[in-house]
């Protein structure tokens, strides 16, 4: 039996590869390159982010880096809302994008509560 392992790192890689192709999709305009550029920023971040965490030097530093991946992950999720309400961009791959962000946003809080539990704080 062929057991899938969950790595959290390879999905956030992943979803900042998809956020690449998406700002390289957004058209050239003002608009375009301001919400792009930002995208850009906030929706690859978390992988680095995580990656860090994975060498904090204590369990509180852990959650503070987690938390500061939360952050990016909750401001692409408000970027490319806007995106597609505007809309600046439609694509299947845009809907795929905030889909992910929502998924991994629950997995970070979870991990962040879990850990803050594990630390007897609440």
């Amino acid at each position: 039996m062929n057991e899938r392992k969950f790595d959290l790192e390879e999905r956030l890689i992943q979803f900042a590869l998809l956020i690449l192709d998406i700002a390289e999709k957004l058209p050239n305009t003002y608009i375009g390159n301001y919400f792009g550029k930002q995208l850009v920023r906030s929706g690859t971040s978390p992988a680095f982010h995580y990656s860090e965490a994975q060498g904090a030097e204590s369990r509180k530093d852990f959650v503070h880096k987690l938390k500061i991946a939360l952050k990016e992950l909750r401001e692409s999720s408000t970027n490319m809302k806007i995106i597609k309400m505007r809309p600046i961009l439609q694509s299947d791959q845009l809907d795929k994008a905030i889909k992910e962000c929502n998924e991994l946003i629950s997995i970070l809080v979870k991990s962040i509560q879990t850990t803050k539990k594990n630390m007897g704080i609440k």
